[in-house]
């Protein structure tokens, strides 16, 4: 029975992944086609880009769900490191996109490093506060080696400069830490803290200011962004119930900026209407559900707090991305998870999602009805 538990396969997280993952490819084809026709001189450039790089995804997935989640214990800190080290690298070897230095080229490979460090830093707090379970209400001892992690990694990336990204592993890294029991009103004095220190360092840069401007509406709005955010709603629109139909989108011609990337959703409402964005939000909520499951039922702190890590690294980026293109919430430059196109998103969600796979086949949540019944060796973490 424990070989079948180990090596048991979670349809509910799978399932929904792989065809996010395999509808992204049409996704970002259709998305990009006009576009890399006239970058490229090939209509299927971006295509074959992102469907090879789904390929790749899926067998990192697969590799990392068959290695026990445990492995990455020990390994979390010289991880967390690397990802330090390739974040400090990108200010002197980074190349200038948009603004921003965010991406290291080494030869062919285009890489950017926090999305590396999210995950890296999501391992690594699930190890420090499994470790310091016992002491998890002692601030010195629990709160103090996670904010020696997260401070600097956190800064690096704000520095790139990539504000939505660093507050969005802040929230991460405290929802862990509120997972862990972590005293809540320590807790809450640093995200007060936290929440304080991004809102001075968000109206420190005129683009930043005139971007939380475009989105209250105000006249002295970033025209840019306002038109991006328009042309998204237009996108929306056109879609009404059911799409104009797959290859049909209009808003993709030069209209729309970043459609195969971070605005990707905008056309998937327009070619397949209310009825796919349904379909896309509905597959992240039974995602969401399913990690969480795996996570109350884990085997282990370690287990529990990695699988709500990943899962809430997955949800939030999910739900900031489909806000952002429905005009909810401000501009920001985060992806849509296994969606959007880009090599370093779908490779290391792929593998985040590998080890919530892992941790899921020692949960047991997978039992038949007739065998599920509570594992006398779940350890719990402090409630006191």
């Amino acid at each position: 029975m424990a070989d079948r538990i180990t090596t048991h396969i979670d349809w509910f997280i799978l399932l929904p992944i792989v065809a996010l993952l395999l509808f992204s490819v049409a996704f970002v084809y259709s998305a990009s086609a006009s576009f890399a026709d006239v970058k490229f001189g090939s209509s299927e450039q971006l295509f074959w880009n992102h469907a090879i790089r789904v390929l790749i995804g899926l067998v990192l997935m697969i590799f990392c769900a068959k290695v026990d989640y445990h492995f990455w214990q020990d390994k979390s800190k010289t991880i967390v490191m690397i990802a330090i080290g390739f974040l400090i690298t990108v200010f002197f070897m980074g190349e200038h996109a948009k603004g921003a230095v965010r991406w290291v080229r080494f030869g062919p490979v285009n890489f950017q490093p926090s999305e590396l460090a999210k995950f890296a830093l999501v391992l690594h707090t699930a190890s420090l506060l499994a470790a310091k379970k016992v002491f998890i209400r002692d601030w010195r001892k629990s709160i103090v080696p996670v904010m020696v992690w997260m401070i600097p990694i956190c800064g690096l990336i704000a520095l790139q400069p990539n504000l939505s990204t660093a507050s969005v592993i802040f929230f991460i890294v405290m929802t862990m830490m509120f997972m862990a029991d972590v005293d809540a009103k320590q807790l809450a004095v640093i995200v007060v803290a936290g929440i304080g220190a991004a809102a001075v360092y968000a109206v420190s840069a005129e683009y930043r200011l005139r971007r939380i401007l475009s989105y209250v509406g105000s006249s002295n709005a970033d025209e840019s962004v306002k038109y991006q955010l328009d042309q998204a709603l237009i996108a929306f629109g056109n879609g009404g119930v059911t799409g104009v139909g797959p290859g049909q989108s209009r808003q993709r011609d030069w209209f729309l900026p970043e459609s195969y990337g971070d605005f990707i959703f905008s056309i998937v409402g327009e070619e397949y209407g209310y009825i796919g964005v349904c379909l896309i939000i509905g597959a992240f909520l039974l995602i969401v559900w399913r990690g969480y499951a795996v996570a109350r039922k884990a085997p282990d702190a370690f287990g529990r707090l990695l699988a709500g890590g990943i899962t809430t690294t997955l949800a939030v980026y999910a739900f900031v991305n489909a806000g952002v293109t429905c005009g909810v919430l401000p501009t920001t430059g985060l992806p849509m998870p296994f969606i959007s196109y880009g090599g370093s998103s779908v490779f290391f969600s792929a593998i985040a999602v590998g080890v919530l796979l892992n941790v899921s086949s020692h949960s047991g949540v997978y039992k038949p009805r007739g065998q599920r019944r509570s594992n006398p060796n779940l350890e719990e973490l402090p409630t006191s």
